[in-house]
């Protein structure tokens, strides 16, 4: 089987999974910790070499403050969680904003933890404008897109996964999901399986990838 080497992961439907479940909107979030782990250990089992996360957007800090809290919180939680793993951690997202947990910034340059490994990325108060703004402002060269954006440090996506049934990026990576084969799972992030990934996997090895070929 033709393994991805960079998989990209939206976790969405923690909101949607709190109200089925009778809970308030901003309990969803902490519930997406423990598939967070499981999903970067079955991404290592089977040598995907880099995985991406989508923590939380500039747009999504526009929502409520109590969601906000919660979901800020469930991000520094996640990484502190991946960072007792053997990986290469690193955290991309507008520091400069007063969304962006201070906590985390020890973890904006890439980091090797335990023993190192697996690429691991965490998009926190990420914003595709602010990633493509150097590249915006720039001659647009073809040659400079690269070292303008900046999440240079993250390679070309192969795999994206959609959890929460919704068929749109979000904003995620645009540079580097130019040829990323985009994978939706109908049920929410919250009730993940280790079928799904698996699925996923069985489905990207039908693809025909030409990169434009």
């Amino acid at each position: 089987m033709r393994i991805p080497s960079h998989i990209g992961v939206i976790p969405d439907g923690n909101r949607r999974w709190a109200v089925q479940q009778g809970l308030s909107k901003e309990m969803g979030y902490k519930r997406g910790l423990e598939p967070g782990v499981k999903l970067l250990n079955l991404c290592r089992e089977v040598g995907v070499k880099e995985l991406t996360y989508y923590g939380f957007t500039v747009d999504n800090t526009k929502r409520p403050a109590i969601q906000t809290k919660a979901f800020v919180q469930a991000c520094i939680d996640a990484i502190e969680l991946i960072a007792k793993e053997d990986v290469s951690l690193l955290v991309i997202g507008n520091t400069e904003s007063k969304s962006f947990p201070k906590a985390l910034l020890p973890y904006t340059r890439r980091k090797n933890v335990g023993k190192g490994g697996i690429k691991v990325n965490f998009l926190v108060n990420y914003g595709w404008e602010w990633d493509l703004g150097n590249l915006i402002a720039s001659d647009k060269k073809r040659s400079k897109i690269i070292k303008s954006i900046r999440s240079n440090d993250v390679s070309r996506v192969d795999l994206l996964i959609r959890w929460g049934g919704r068929r749109r990026l979000s904003g995620f990576l645009p540079a580097q999901t130019v040829y990323a084969d985009f994978y939706v799972v109908d049920e929410y992030w919250p009730d993940f399986k280790d079928k799904h990934f698996h699925d996923a996997l069985r489905w990207y090895n039908t693809q025909d990838i030409t990169l434009g070929g």
